[in-house]
C-alpha cells in the first residue's frame, strides 16, 4: 500500500511536457525547423511543435531585428503573452536568422544550421541563404506556418499573427505580400507590421509633401534603385522572382495587416535605412508607415490598419506590450 502512493504521488507531481509553456530565451525553449534534408534553421517556442496540444487555439510568431536576437524577441513576446492573460493557450514563436561570414556577422552556427546571408536587404525580403543557397528566409516560415496547420497537433488553433520590429517588420511586410500559404492554410493570418525603415512600393508613385500626396518620384534621375526590390517590384530574386507583380499587388492588398507605429519613431536611429529610396518614402520611419498605410488603402483598396502606440520610439519591447497593442497581437477568438 505504501509503495502505491508513493507511486500515485511521483506520477502526480511528475511535469508533463508540453502542457506548461516554456518562457525562458534559452536552449530549453528551443527547437530545430528542418528545410530540405538536412538544413535546419532555430526556433524559439513556449510548446513543441510536434507534440499534440488541444489547448493552443491562436499562435504569435515574432520575427527579430537587425540584431538577429531571436532570445530577446521571444521574451519580448512572452511578457506580451503574459500580459494578454494568453499563455496557456498560445504558441509563441521567434525563429532566428542566424549569419555568419567572418566579417560583420559572427554568430555562433550549429552543425547543419542554415546561414543566411549578413547582406542588409537579403533575410529581410526572402533572399537566399549564404548555404544552402537553394533555401530562401520566406521558406522558413511556409515551414513555420505548414506546422502550425497540422490538425492532428493542433486541432483547434483559429487564429495566426505574425508580427515584427524594425527588420522583422520589412520582412513581414514583404512575407506578406509575397508568401505562398496563407491562402491554403486553412487558418485566418494577420500580420503586424511594426516600424520598418522601408516598404515595397507597388509601383512608382511616392508620398510626396505634408498630406502624403501620391506623385511619380521627382528625383528618379538620380535616385535610379528607387524602385527596385525591396523598395519597389523591379529587379526581384529570390522567393518573390517567380511571382507576377499583379499576383502581388492582388495578395497585398487581401490580407489583413496592420501597421504598428511608434508615436516617437521620428529619429534616425538603431539602423534607420537613409539611403535614396528609402528616403523617398518619407522622412521617418512612422511618417512611412503612415503613408504606406494611406497608399495601399486608398490606391489599392486594402483595408489594412494604422495604429499609432504613444509614448513609444524604436523599442520592440515598448511597442509589442502596450495595452494597445495587446488585442492586436492576441486577437479575442
Amino acid at each position: 500500500m505504501r509503495t502505491l502512493l508513493l507511486l500515485t504521488f511521483f506520477f502526480i507531481c511528475l511535469p508533463v511536457y508540453g502542457v506548461e509553456p516554456c518562457t525562458k530565451g534559452t536552449a530549453d525553449c528551443t527547437e530545430w525547423v528542418t528545410l530540405g534534408d538536412q538544413a535546419r534553421s532555430l526556433i524559439y517556442r513556449t510548446f513543441p511543435l510536434d507534440a499534440k496540444n488541444e489547448k493552443i487555439t491562436r499562435a504569435l510568431i515574432m520575427v527579430h531585428g537587425a540584431g538577429r536576437d531571436a532570445d530577446n524577441y521571444f521574451r519580448t513576446a512572452v511578457a506580451a503573452a503574459f500580459l494578454a492573460g494568453a499563455l496557456d493557450d498560445t504558441i509563441v514563436i521567434s525563429p532566428r536568422f542566424a549569419s555568419n561570414d567572418g566579417r560583420g556577422c559572427r554568430d555562433t552556427m550549429a552543425a547543419n544550421e542554415i546561414n543566411w546571408s549578413c547582406s542588409g536587404d537579403s533575410w529581410r525580403s526572402g533572399g537566399f541563404a549564404s548555404s544552402p543557397n537553394q533555401v530562401t528566409s520566406y521558406d522558413l516560415m511556409d515551414e513555420i506556418l505548414r506546422r502550425l496547420g497540422r490538425k492532428e497537433i493542433f486541432p483547434n488553433i483559429k487564429a495566426v499573427v505574425l508580427s515584427g520590429h524594425s527588420a522583422g517588420g520589412q520582412y513581414v511586410t514583404r512575407y506578406e505580400m509575397a508568401n505562398k500559404v496563407n491562402d491554403n492554410l486553412g487558418i485566418p493570418i494577420t500580420y503586424v507590421v511594426s516600424n520598418p525603415s522601408s516598404y515595397a512600393y507597388l509601383d512608382p508613385e511616392r508620398p510626396s509633401g505634408v498630406n502624403n500626396e501620391l506623385r511619380a518620384f521627382g528625383d528618379a534621375r538620380n535616385c535610379t534603385t528607387y524602385d527596385n526590390w525591396p523598395y519597389g517590384l523591379k529587379n526581384r530574386s529570390g522567393y518573390t522572382a517567380k511571382i507576377s507583380d499583379d499576383q502581388l499587388k492582388t495578395q497585398l492588398a487581401a490580407r489583413s495587416v496592420t501597421y504598428l507605429l511608434g508615436e516617437l519613431d521620428v529619429l534616425p536611429l538603431a539602423g534607420f535605412d537613409s539611403s535614396c529610396p528609402a528616403m523617398a518614402q518619407g522622412p521617418t520611419r512612422l511618417a512611412r508607415g503612415q503613408a504606406f498605410g494611406s497608399y495601399v488603402n486608398a490606391k489599392y483598396k486594402a483595408q489594412h490598419k494604422v495604429t499609432v502606440v504613444p509614448l513609444c520610439g524604436h523599442n520592440a519591447r515598448c511597442m509589442f506590450t502596450a495595452e494597445l497593442a495587446l488585442p492586436i497581437l492576441f486577437p479575442k477568438l
